[in-house]
């Protein structure tokens, strides 16, 4: 439980650190030729590309795709950057994808934890790699170590000429993280996060928000998933008002089970921003019960980290009040080990 704590504490500082790291990373110079790019990993290593994705989405000069998956998309070939994600660097499906991606003379770059399998293995085929020590995540939980593979990513990302964001940036947004993140602690008692988990608690959790916040919604999912053992999905306005408002009236048990978690920014469209007060309202016609906040933050990427800090917190809480131990996840164990 210590560990747990001690990496929610230090979230932000995995960010900084992780930018100190790969501050000297470099990529080959053809490594600007490319046309795509795919970040494939699997649950809590991919979602640093999850978050980037959504977050620099109007920035992003390239296009990237996530693939959650043994095997790679067909368009996987020699204009590719393949960046093989491992916090773990033991996963086999990403091994296995990157066996796939070497075959088709992809351009490929890890990101992965010191003195991993995946590291020994890239820098035996030569390949960048950003293998990052992790001493800011005691835990050793994947998704409790997003700051490490997000700063690793913009590093590569930078380094290929697919994003162009700066440094101070960063790390203004990764200095209000911190103070955001403070305010999150059971030191502050009754805090944003622990009275967001009170309203959770016996609900299934489905999480809306705007597309800049659509890795943010996957992240809290995952979180809610491994961390609070609660079931939870999430939805993303404005695709979710063209099928999901018609989902809400049936089973009538909705009214009881379920409950909307919104996340409100002052960044989305004013269409978006009207659409969001909509479906507010159709969700409480329907009698399902509703929660949520809005964010703070003065930018996308702020935004981004303050709700990363807020999700990281809210589904440790909820772990806690479901009486269910945050650091654990046996499924997930026990599932990998009948697989082998």
């Amino acid at each position: 439980m210590n560990a747990i704590l001690d990496s929610l504490k230090r979230l932000p500082e995995q960010l900084t650190d992780g930018l100190k790291q790969a501050v000297n990373f470099k990529l080959p110079k053809n490594y600007r030729k490319i046309t795509n790019i795919v970040v494939s990993g699997m649950g809590g290593s991919n979602l640093a590309g999850r978050l980037a994705e959504s977050a620099f989405a109007q920035e992003l000069k390239i296009p990237l795709l996530i693939n959650a998956d043994y095997e790679v998309p067909a368009l996987v070939g020699r204009d590719t950057l393949f960046i093989a994600s491992s916090y773990s660097g033991t996963t086999e499906e990403t091994l296995h994808a990157y066996t796939e991606a070497k075959k088709r003379k992809a351009k490929i770059a890890v990101l992965t934890s010191a003195n991993s399998r995946l590291a020994a293995l890239a820098k035996k085929d030569g390949y960048p790699v950003i293998a990052f020590t992790t001493e800011a995540n005691p835990s050793g939980q994947p998704r409790l170590g997003v700051g490490y593979a997000l700063s690793s990513l913009l590093a590569v990302l930078q380094a290929a000429g697919a994003l162009t964001v700066k440094t101070a940036s960063i790390l203004t947004a990764a200095a209000k993280m911190k103070n955001w993140n403070e305010k999150l602690t059971p030191e502050k008692s009754n805090n944003l996060a622990s009275k967001l988990a009170d309203q959770l608690v016996g609900k299934n959790i489905i999480i809306v928000a705007g597309s800049f916040l659509a890795g943010n919604a996957h992240i809290l999912r995952n979180q809610l998933n491994e961390t609070s053992k609660n079931l939870a999905s999430y939805l993303v306005l404005p695709e979710m008002n063209h099928y999901a408002l018609e989902g809400l009236a049936h089973p009538k048990s909705n009214q009881d089970d379920c409950l909307v978690l919104f996340f409100e920014s002052a960044l989305y469209s004013p269409r978006v921003a009207k659409r969001l007060a909509l479906t507010r309202q159709v969700v409480s016609k329907n009698k399902l019960k509703t929660a949520g906040t809005k964010l703070t933050g003065k930018t996308k990427l702020e935004q981004s980290l303050e709700l990363l800090s807020l999700g990281a917190w809210l589904s440790y809480y909820l772990a806690l009040a479901n009486k269910v131990n945050p650091a654990t996840v046996p499924w997930v164990d026990w599932f990998k080990k009948e697989l082998r």
